[in-house]
């Protein structure tokens, strides 16, 4: 029987951090405690470092199938492992759209036999495929994603009566992604009237402004609240939207519930001349303002999760004019450590960190037995060295599509050992990959 105890570490863990030891008997947490000795174990030496349970990203495009030249399910898993999130939760609009159920089979086919970190797999709704979508095991998959906004060909749901029926019928989670189509086209053709297609990339936050996505979150609100179907809106992104979620009950008895992601956190508006098209996201990267109320928002409860959006692009792509270069960048490797620094700043304590990065994801999806470092859950767990400063560079970076837009950055925290279901698959830039991840399981009655 595998065993490994993890000494003299700080655990930070529902809302605390204490000094203690964690004991780890195959794939489970067995044992908690200010010291353990067992001399049949492998023993990893904290040396006072921060044992945190793994993080669980809500959002990400691993871009497998169809995409595989901007990422894959192995490489971008590795990444996510080398920064601490040990579960990742990925989106339909790869190539095939994911669809059918078939479709959804054939993506944690691959998972399970290319993932190093733990996976699952949202099923998509298009305008006409809400037969086979509502087909979906809810305790095996995160929910259903509806693009009502910023997606191509049939993924994109912005039909009102379409919609109704979706948030009518839908006894799964429904994640949307939010912008209204109209007001970002009027935007954007204004625009091409002024300066073509080389539109000057300040102006992507001026297309997709805050009227657009408060547009189209509040409609998914009164879609959700009439309904009163499950919804969870992911990367809000501006200080209007803050308004629309609530924070007087208990994040398990919300019907309601939102994401914020590491961009919209770390970046403003006034990054664009530096970074350019390497921070062009949908929804946009906006104003401090709009960042400052997003942090704020996640503080006071309101936002509930803190996710990635990694999705990657090649160099080539992004480094098209503005019509042509596509949205999204890669995270997974550097949204541990970008947190970190926010903790540094005292904008938010580890403990909040943990609970919107860790604890919230498992509350939110209803993930089994994982999310918090409890004995008999799964042995999950990262370790955080907060005094070892690295700059990332591009012979550090792992994605497959080799930048970061926080290339040239010192971060001043690194995340040292990353065990996942007990098995240590990342142990100081060493990489053990003997062993894969698994499908998340969702306790859902």
């Amino acid at each position: 029987m595998r065993k490994i105890i993890i000494k003299n570490v700080r655990i930070v863990n529902n809302g605390t951090s204490f000094e203690g030891d964690v004991l780890i008997k195959s794939d489970l947490i067995e044992k908690i405690d200010s010291s353990i000795s067992d001399k049949n174990a492998n023993i990893i030496e904290g040396n006072e470092t921060y044992l945190i349970p793994g993080v669980i990203d809500d959002q990400v495009h691993f871009r497998e199938p169809g995409l595989t030249h901007k990422a894959e399910i192995y490489t971008e898993s590795k990444a996510a492992i080398a920064g601490g999130i040990t579960s990742f939760m990925e989106m339909p609009n790869t190539i095939p759209n994911t669809l059918t159920q078939k479709l959804l089979k054939d993506k944690y086919l691959i998972g399970k036999e290319k993932s190093l970190a733990n996976y699952s797999f949202f099923m998509g709704v298009s305008n006409n495929n809400l037969d086979e979508a509502l087909k979906t095991d809810a305790n095996k998959v995160p929910g259903l994603k509806v693009f009502m906004g910023s997606s191509t060909g049939n993924m994109l749901v912005d039909n009102e009566k379409t919609l109704e029926n979706i948030f009518k019928n839908s006894p799964l989670l429904i994640a949307t992604h939010c912008e209204d189509e109209e007001t970002i086209k009027k935007n954007l053709e204004k625009h091409i009237t002024q300066y073509g297609n080389d539109i000057p990339i300040e102006h992507h936050p001026i297309i997709r402004d805050e009227n657009a996505c408060y547009l189209s979150s509040s409609f998914a609100v009164t879609l959700a609240k009439k309904y009163n179907t499950r919804l969870h809106i992911l990367h809000i992104s501006t200080a209007k939207e803050t308004t629309l979620f609530d924070n007087s009950i208990s994040l398990e008895k919300k019907r309601i519930t939102s994401e914020a992601c590491i961009h919209h956190l770390c970046f403003s508006d006034e990054d664009y001349a530096e970074k350019k098209s390497f921070i062009k996201w949908n929804p946009a990267v906006k104003t401090k303002n709009d960042r400052d109320a997003v942090l704020d928002a996640i503080l006071d409860n309101r936002i509930d999760v803190i996710a990635t959006d990694h999705a990657p692009h090649t160099l080539e792509e992004k480094k098209q004019h503005y019509t042509k270069c596509p949205s999204g960048g890669p995270l997974v490797q550097h949204a541990l450590p970008a947190m970190l620094e926010l903790v540094k700043q005292n904008k938010i304590t580890i403990e909040q960190l943990v609970e919107k990065m860790c604890h919230n994801p498992a509350i939110l999806f209803q993930i089994k037995n994982r999310g918090f470092i409890r004995e008999g859950y799964k042995a999950d767990l990262v370790l955080i060295n907060t005094n070892k400063p690295w700059q990332v560079s591009k012979k550090n970076i792992l994605y497959k599509c080799g930048w970061s837009p926080f290339q040239g950055n010192i971060f001043s925290s690194s995340v040292t050992h990353t065990i996942v279901n007990g098995n240590l698959v990342y142990n100081n830039g060493v990489f053990n990959e003997s062993t894969k991840g698994e499908a998340l399981l969702f306790d859902r009655h």
